[in-house]
């Protein structure tokens, strides 16, 4: 019962994750960097501390006496995922949201959830464990349904170009760089929870239960927040944007800078950008808690989270008509993918169950 509660928490997390930017479509008279360091103050800044306030006992006590050292490692690993987390905003400008899930999630579903067992030279000797090698598995099932998902996607972007129904920003090369950079970093993310289990092992004791994951948030979130702040600044100091938030975007030169506060505009991208955070920290939320119960195989959860935002995303990309207008062999591409996705997860669990028994 643990096990099935843990693969419907990360389902719940995974589900977030899918939605979480469709939000920024809707913004206007916003930069990028206007949002996205909206958002990322919301998802990486507010809510891991209002989260650990609110759900970790004794949280002073507890940051007293935990480790130093794990707290530095999740500081540090959570900046470079926060690099990764600006490349993957930046890349779906260019390819799109599912070619970006595809390649950024796929390389970041095997790396972050090998990178730990790597780390502590437990590799061979877990997945050669009971059940190991369904999870070798199902991973590896999960990687070639994520590359499926990624070739449909490519296929759909040259359908589109032939019916002219391309976003003229659209940059494969461009994309495609900032995807497998986003990838790289972004399996960080899950390596700086592992880092931070130490301090997570200190708010247990003090009863936090499997509400315990939500310490880490502090420092590997805030990490991501430094670095992602970094760039938002020098965007906003480089484009002068800063007024956006304040509603007032720059006109013509030798013009006035005048209020763009239309129809609650202003307000409406303020409140995308807080629900594009919220649904962002949703994610890990759950994965906490999740992760959690997950048994002696906890290093799947990596891997069965981003398996799950994949084929969500997927979906939801065929309810919201994302694939209309493509050829059969795209749609082909793309059902082959997410069967192969669906038994990915299957397999994962299975090996999961047997590691218990």
């Amino acid at each position: 019962m643990n096990l099935l509660a843990g693969i419907t928490l990360h389902f719940i997390g995974a589900f977030a994750a899918s939605v979480c930017y469709t939000p920024q479509k809707k913004t206007r008279h916003w930069s990028w960097q206007t949002y996205w360091l909206m958002q990322a103050t919301v998802c990486w800044l507010v809510l891991p501390v209002l989260v650990a306030v609110l759900t970790i006992p004794d949280l002073p006590q507890v940051l007293a006496e935990a480790p130093g050292s794990a707290m530095r490692s999740s500081f540090l690993l959570g900046a470079l995922y926060g690099i990764g987390g600006t490349a993957f905003g930046l890349a779906i400008r260019y390819v799109g949201f599912s070619l970006t899930y595809a390649i950024s999630v796929g390389i970041s579903c095997v790396a972050g959830t090998l990178l730990p067992l790597l780390y502590e030279g437990k590799l061979t000797s877990v997945l050669g464990g009971k059940g190991g090698n369904v999870i070798a598995l199902g991973i590896v099932a999960g990687a070639l349904g994520i590359t499926l998902c990624g070739m449909a996607g490519r296929l759909k972007e040259k359908d589109y170009q032939e019916q002219n129904l391309h976003d003229k920003s659209y940059s494969f090369s461009i994309g495609i760089t900032l995807c497998i950079l986003s990838g790289i970093l972004s399996a960080l993310y899950g390596f700086s929870l592992f880092q931070g289990q130490p301090i997570a092992d200190v708010a247990a004791k003090h009863g936090a239960g499997n509400l315990q994951g939500n310490v880490i948030y502090i420092f590997s979130n805030s990490g991501a927040f430094l670095t992602t702040a970094i760039y938002c600044i020098f965007l906003h100091n480089r484009y002068k944007t800063w007024r956006e938030y304040k509603g007032i975007t720059k006109q013509p030169e030798n013009t006035p800078f005048i209020p763009d506060e239309k129809k609650g505009t202003l307000s409406r991208n303020y409140l995308l950008a807080f629900l594009t955070g919220t649904l962002w920290y949703t994610q890990f939320f759950f994965y906490g808690i999740g992760h959690n119960n997950m048994g002696v195989y906890k290093f799947t959860s990596w891997a069965i989270h981003m398996i799950m935002l994949v084929l969500i995303s997927a979906v939801l990309g065929i309810i919201m008509k994302e694939w209309t207008g493509t050829r059969r062999k795209t749609i082909r591409v793309l059902t082959g993918a997410l069967i192969i996705l669906i038994a990915a997860v299957l397999t994962i669990t299975w090996g999961n169950h047997l590691g218990e028994n």
